[in-house]
């Protein structure tokens, strides 16, 4: 069986915002103890695409990392992200989260470089030498413009501090022979493809609708784990309005959205991005109170 270097449930966490546009650390204090203690999570994911690190400094995105994990570091796995397209700024980053004390990094494809594989072969065993940490390949290709090919995930999987995968690629066959021919543990990046992933081998989510799904989401799991497909059907047909609703636009805005209706306050979006629209939100909130959330 493989690994659960991260457990089940992973959120991949918004960044709350101060209404000046400041980073408002007591509010991600109280929304990750939320996120661990109300919805189950057994990690975090922190300055990832959701928690909108594009537009954080990294002294900010070191102050998140210490917040969480001076509230929550202590019963779940606090995972940063630190990948970014420049190898040299990935792995100053790295070490700068090691030493904040974090349990795991998530590296991305290089954005907007498009490096071919070789290279970006390269660039994640470089950043994995770099660190004594596990480390979680997040395979985007939608945004990072190009995939981490089969053959290229099964190299670099040879590296001892490469574990798991965040696999947003939506193609659960070529996941299937990565997880044949590594020991990789691969999560769904896209919350919709969880189940569909478990079938192939997968072992869990790292999710963004897990901001308020991640109870159920943990069900689904464990009952397709535990054998229960039909259990696990119906929970993820309950929950599926909810996984697909949450991307009807950038999925960070639908949350802060849904959060701040739910009494959080996890401020604006920093642009370039814009706050949900008023109708954006009421059609997300709507979704959540139909599928009982």
């Amino acid at each position: 069986m493989t690994a659960l270097p991260f457990g089940r449930v992973q959120t991949a966490m918004v960044t709350p915002f101060a209404v000046d546009g400041s980073l408002n650390l007591a509010e991600a204090r109280r929304l990750a103890a939320h996120l661990v203690d109300e919805q189950g999570n057994d990690s975090l994911v922190v300055n990832g695409t959701t928690g909108e690190s594009p537009t954080t400094t990294d002294a900010e995105k070191l102050a998140l990392l210490e917040a969480v994990l001076a509230e929550v570091g202590d019963r779940a796995k606090i995972v940063a992200g630190v990948g970014t397209f420049d190898t040299h700024h990935t792995i100053a980053l790295a070490r700068q989260a090691e030493q904040a004390g974090v349990h795991g990094l998530l590296v991305v494809t290089p954005y907007y470089s498009r490096p071919p594989q070789d290279a970006l072969a390269d660039h994640f065993l470089t950043v994995a030498d770099a660190t004594s940490l596990p480390i979680m390949i997040y395979d985007i290709p939608h945004r990072a413009g190009i995939p981490v090919e089969t053959a290229t995930m099964i190299q670099i999987a040879q590296h001892p501090n490469i574990v798991a995968v965040k696999d947003a690629k939506a193609q659960p066959v070529a996941s299937a022979q990565v997880i044949a021919a590594t020991g990789l543990a691969y999560y769904s990046g896209d919350d919709a493809m969880t189940l569909p992933l478990l079938a192939v081998g997968g072992v869990g989510v790292v999710g963004t609708s897990t901001h308020f799904t991640g109870r159920r989401t943990r069900e689904m799991i464990e009952a397709f784990v535990a054998g229960d497909v039909a259990r696990a059907t119906a929970l993820n047909a309950a929950l599926l309005p909810v996984y697909l609703g949450v991307f009807a636009t950038q999925g960070c805005m639908l949350v802060k959205a849904g959060l701040a209706a739910r009494g959080f306050a996890p401020g604006s979006v920093r642009k370039p991005l814009l706050d949900a629209t008023a109708q954006q939100a009421t059609t997300f909130t709507a979704i959540l109170a139909a599928s009982g959330l």
